[in-house]
């Protein structure tokens, strides 16, 4: 099994002294990576935000949680990303997504197309990055990009390029994600409400739907299987440390019904690798439960102080 790796999540803004106190408190508990997000929103840009927080620690890596694809050529943000990595040492993740959030495209004027197009341009913008941290020059002649005898510089230290991390609910995806990604990052599906407004397909967060995700990335992999590391999050609801984990696993499920109209049992609730809601010990045993069961072993906190004694107990186990 592969050891644990914890990553911790920014969900505040920092000033340049308070980012440095967080990314080294972080180091020192024993996450393994701080994760920006990528969004129009009230929050600092990632790139000079990771930069920043690598100057700040030794060993702590950085990467995104996920960068949009659409906001940016890929050859551009290529060369800024191989740049994070030389002055880092060579600790960057490069997670990448396809783009789900309508309002912040039409808020800058960018179209927001079909998730089977946003997909298509990301299976490209793959190969243009594996081309630019390639060594020489590179050509490719895509329906979205176009590059040209280039020789992007400069190089990442990490050969033959950083870890790139894909998310994703959808089967087309993962499947994508189990051909080019290091890492996976095992997300729910995401449904629309009356207005169109992207909500959260409950049923895709349960062991049953995240087992069946499994399978999809196993089968496309291949040989590429047993090198993947899989990643969790809590997209059922927030981290919550209690001693009363089925009263809580209740109220989530009356919160899913009512959101979502559907209706899912405690017990899948309490098993689902996308909540985690319990004392520390049972968070504990769940995180160790879900990598001998589904190979889960890299799992993102949204609560860094809280929940430090399961990474101080469990990472690099």
């Amino acid at each position: 099994m592969r050891p644990f790796r914890f990553l911790a999540a920014v969900g505040e803004l920092h000033d340049l002294p308070g980012l440095a106190a967080f990314a080294r408190r972080a180091e020192s508990i024993g996450y393994d990576a701080l994760m920006a997000p990528d969004h129009l929103v009230a929050q600092h840009a990632p790139i000079p935000f990771l930069t920043a927080a690598a100057a700040a620690t030794e060993k702590l890596r950085v990467g995104t949680f996920v960068f949009n694809n659409n906001l940016r050529h890929p050859a551009v943000l290529a060369q800024e990303l191989a740049t994070l990595d030389r002055l880092s040492g060579g600790r960057l993740e490069v997670g990448l997504g396809a783009g789900w959030n309508k309002p912040e495209h039409d808020a800058i004027g960018i179209p927001f197309e079909p998730v089977g197009t946003r997909v298509s341009q990301l299976t490209e913008a793959i190969r243009v990055f594996k081309g630019c941290f390639g060594d020489g020059k590179f050509s490719f002649d895509g329906e979205h990009y176009t590059i040209t005898d280039y020789d992007a510089q400069p190089k990442p230290v990490q050969r033959p390029h950083p870890p790139i991390f894909i998310g994703g609910g959808g089967k087309r995806l993962l499947t994508l994600a189990a051909k080019e990604a290091q890492i996976i990052g095992l997300a729910p599906r995401l449904g629309k409400d009356g207005k169109g407004v992207p909500t959260l397909d409950a049923p895709s967060i349960t062991f049953a739907a995240t087992e069946e995700k499994i399978g999809w990335i196993r089968e496309a992999a291949g040989d590429r299987f047993l090198g993947i590391e899989l990643n969790s999050y809590p997209t059922g609801g927030p981290m919550v440390l209690t001693n009363d984990a089925k009263g809580e696993a209740r109220r989530r499920a009356d919160e899913l019904r009512e959101r979502t109209g559907v209706e899912l049992t405690v017990e899948e609730i309490m098993e689902s690798p996308h909540v985690f809601i319990g004392s520390i010990k049972e968070l504990t045993r769940k995180f160790i439960a879900l990598r001998e069961r589904l190979g889960i072993s890299s799992f993102l906190l949204n609560d860094m102080e809280t929940f430090a004694p399961i990474v101080e107990e469990l990472a690099d186990r």
